[in-house]
């Protein structure tokens, strides 16, 4: 009983900022694919965790550089595993406008984060878990939001380095949220947190803009 709360939260947000960001689609994607790739996000924590695994001693180091390493490694592998994520939806019929890049990069972010919160409230129990929930959710969408704009990217016939751009900028991000979060606890570090918060937010609200301004012009899409 102590756990349902803290995993009932973290379920009910997760829904909660998915609804959030998709319903900015003008152009509503089918239900089956969005649940087919959060559930693909569901996967690529597995992945991901499997092979954060791996790592093995670098999670026991304390120095800083090694940190620094793992925090960038960490990065690289959730951020390329979602993207594989996301990927899955870009050969559907479905996938026919730009906005789509972003819905389903988001989404297969939101299935991962909430893998990866309820394994955290089974390990950590439900104090720690309410607030990683809380923190890594958005955060995780967030990440993933360049690389979303760079799945989008594809209908306009942005080439292979469009793509690996927006993925490494999303590693970037991601790089520097484990970062921020490897210092000491107090202000400065919420100081520093809440602007990185700030700015990603202001990212993605640009690439929104950018897809709707595309797709209020160019009406919905049309099939063969």
């Amino acid at each position: 009983m102590t756990l349902l709360v803290p995993l009932l939260s973290t379920v009910v947000l997760t829904f909660g900022w998915l609804w959030f960001f998709v319903r900015r689609d003008r152009h509503p994607e089918p239900l089956w694919l969005l649940a087919r790739t959060f559930a693909w996000g569901l996967f690529a924590w597995v992945v991901a965790a499997a092979f954060e695994a791996s790592l093995g001693r670098l999670l026991q180091a304390s120095l800083p550089l090694t940190v620094l390493l793992l925090a960038l490694l960490t990065a690289c592998i959730e951020e390329g595993s979602k993207f594989l994520a996301a990927a899955t939806a870009v050969t559907e019929l479905s996938f026919d406008e730009p906005m789509d890049g972003l819905v389903y990069a988001v989404t297969a972010a939101l299935g991962f984060a909430l893998m990866e919160n309820v394994t955290y409230a089974l390990g950590f129990g439900a104090s720690a878990a309410t607030w990683h929930a809380v923190f890594t959710t958005l955060a995780h969408a967030l990440f993933s939001a360049p690389q979303g704009y760079a799945l989008g990217g594809l209908h306009w016939a942005r080439g292979r380095w469009w793509v690996v751009r927006g993925v490494a900028l999303s590693v970037t991000l991601h790089f520097v949220f484990n970062g921020i979060l490897s210092g000491a606890a107090g202000l400065p570090l919420l100081l520093a947190l809440g602007t990185a918060v700030t700015l990603m937010v202001l990212l993605a609200s640009r690439y929104y803009r950018v897809f709707e301004a595309h797709a209020r012009q160019h009406g919905p899409p049309t099939h063969p």
